[in-house]
């Protein structure tokens, strides 16, 4: 019995502490939209890879610094000399001339033991580099710049949707209780002999139509979550509140303040990214011209040798070198100078490119500026739109109870309603979607 109660105890706990997991494993995250881009800043794996690049690109720097620095160098070895070499010599030496004496030379074991430090006098190419990863770290640096933006660009987009689509939901909704509302009437007026079987019938078909336009939304509402917690970096199973709504977000939008907020393509990061890659040709031509110039480098080498035909009794003679080193290039077949003229045409083209981005920076910033004006002219045209669209349906619907209209005509309004909601959804979307656009080229985020 004591057993059982015991076992009993333990599987109680197993199951309270998996249950204590299982809700562990579920985040909630409650967001607004700049807590929601703050977040991802942190945790987008795209933004983490960029600060990864950052780090390699400084440790590139000291690995290039460090071919300038001394460096020191120790070998060793031991040798077991299993037959000697021997050779022939005139006999003459020994007292035997015109034979030739056979003589070993050398020792049975040698050791040996060197300590070499060197260091580059002058290298021109090796400056050049330096300055390369130096400029290669501040590029990555703006790439981690350009990546952020495009993260908080893409988290704001995917926010936009889940609240677009939320509010095309709500709509939905509140016109399928109208539906169902007026579904009821008219059966109760076929019912009194005021309405057709074929108005009942279109009605039902109504409905549904708009059922099945509301599931496929909801789908698209759980699409769009997905792609916001990408863009998080956080797991499928994690909930996400949006505490946005569509007024606080409209609120946000100064069309007037953006339009006279003034744009400088340098401070563009995209411009300063095609200038760090034209510094980089200019830095590569450099090098290929330092490349005929001479490498000097000095050395110093201490050693010793030890000798002898037992291992406990070798004789050590030491040795000592110091010295400097040129090398000069003299001749290389057009090598060189093939990749000066290669480096030159890749510098020309940089400058090219960095022109051509000054200009389509240019030509965007007009381009999104106008967009903007119209955008925001056909938010508040179907904002207009919905609430005439909407006294129509409800004018239609009452003709309809009264019986002085029918359920054809109820359907068209119906239909144009929800049409008009749809356009101010879309054109809300596309307001907010082109004002981050601008937000974004304009350095606001």
């Amino acid at each position: 019995m004591k057993h059982k109660l015991l076992i009993n105890t333990a599987i109680l706990l197993i199951i309270t502490v998996s249950s204590l997991f299982a809700q562990s494993d579920t985040t909630e995250l409650k967001l607004s939209l700049k807590e929601a881009q703050d977040y991802a800043i942190q945790n987008n794996k795209s933004v983490i890879t960029a600060r990864y690049d950052i780090a390699a690109s400084r440790e590139a720097i000291w690995e290039t610094i460090s071919a300038a620095l001394p460096s020191v160098d120790a070998t060793g070895s031991f040798a077991d000399n299993l037959k000697l070499m021997t050779t022939l010599l005139p006999g003459d030496f020994f007292g035997k001339p015109g034979e030739k004496v056979p003589v070993t030379f050398g020792s049975q074991f040698n050791s040996g033991g060197t300590i070499q430090a060197s260091m580059l006098l002058f290298n021109a190419p090796l400056y050049v580099g330096i300055e390369t990863t130096k400029l290669a770290n501040k590029l990555s640096e703006k790439n981690l710049v350009k990546s952020e933006q495009d993260t908080r660009e893409s988290v704001s987009t995917a926010y936009f949707l889940i609240i677009v689509s939320e509010e095309s939901l709500r709509i939905l909704d509140v016109n399928i209780n109208n539906l169902k509302e007026t579904l009821k009437s008219t059966r109760a007026m076929y019912s009194a002999g005021m309405a057709e079987a074929t108005d009942v019938d279109q009605m039902i078909s109504n409905v549904t139509l708009v059922e099945n336009a509301r599931s496929s939304m909801q789908r698209t509402i759980e699409l769009n979550y997905n792609l916001l917690r990408f863009q998080l970096g956080v797991t499928p199973e994690t909930k996400i509140i949006i505490t946005e709504t569509l007024e606080s977000l409209t609120a946000m939008i100064n069309v007037d303040a953006l339009m006279v907020q003034e744009f400088d393509h340098r401070q563009n990061v995209n411009y300063q990214l095609i200038e760090g890659q034209e510094q980089l040709s200019a830095l590569n031509l450099r090098t290929q011209k330092a490349a005929v110039l001479p490498t000097l480098s000095g050395f110093y080498t201490y050693g010793t040798n030890g000798m002898g035909d037992k291992i406990g009794d070798l004789q050590w003679f030491p040795n000592s070198m110091t010295g400097l080193q040129i090398t000069v290039p003299i001749f290389a077949s057009g090598q060189r100078y093939s990749r000066i003229k290669k480096a030159q045409i890749n510098l020309d083209k940089a400058k090219t490119t960095k022109d051509m981005v000054t200009e389509q920076l240019l030509l965007q910033e007009k381009q999104l500026r106008f967009n903007l004006v119209n955008a925001n002219q056909q938010y508040l045209s179907q904002k207009e739109n919905v609430e005439v669209s909407k006294r129509v349906y409800a004018s239609t619907e009452n003709k309809f109870r009264q019986g002085m209209a029918s359920s054809l005509e109820l359907t068209q309004a119906n239909q144009l309603y929800l049409q008009s909601e749809n356009n101010y959804v879309s054109a809300l979307l596309n307001l907010l979607q082109t004002k981050i656009a601008l937000d974004k080229l304009l350095n606001n985020i």
